[in-house]
């Protein structure tokens, strides 16, 4: 990881202890390329976690926006999932 993407993670677990108490409900958003294996492996992330997932298609099809709103336990487990979803191809994380 690089250290400005470091730096990002650090400020944005800072952010979420001073904004939230914990456990929390926290609403993650992805847009990812329309791929029915890339979408699905957003999905499984949260699988047993409780999740309510939606997606939407964006107006041309090339991409799909996934919103998962699930109960995390700190935001360090908030940034441990958007660390193991950062190896899906071309996602994008909001």
């Amino acid at each position: 990881m690089d250290k400005k993407t470091e730096e990002f993670y650090i400020r944005l677990k800072e952010e979420l202890y001073a904004t939230s108490d914990w456990p929390s409900v926290y609403l993650y958003k992805f847009i990812v390329p329309t791929d029915t294996q890339k979408i699905v492996i957003v999905e499984n992330a949260f699988d047993n976690m409780g999740a309510v997932i939606t997606t939407h298609q964006s107006k041309n099809g090339k991409f799909t926006s996934v919103s998962v709103n699930v109960m995390m336990a700190s935001p360090e487990a908030v940034v441990e999932k958007y660390q193991e979803l950062a190896s899906v191809e071309g996602i994008i994380s909001l």
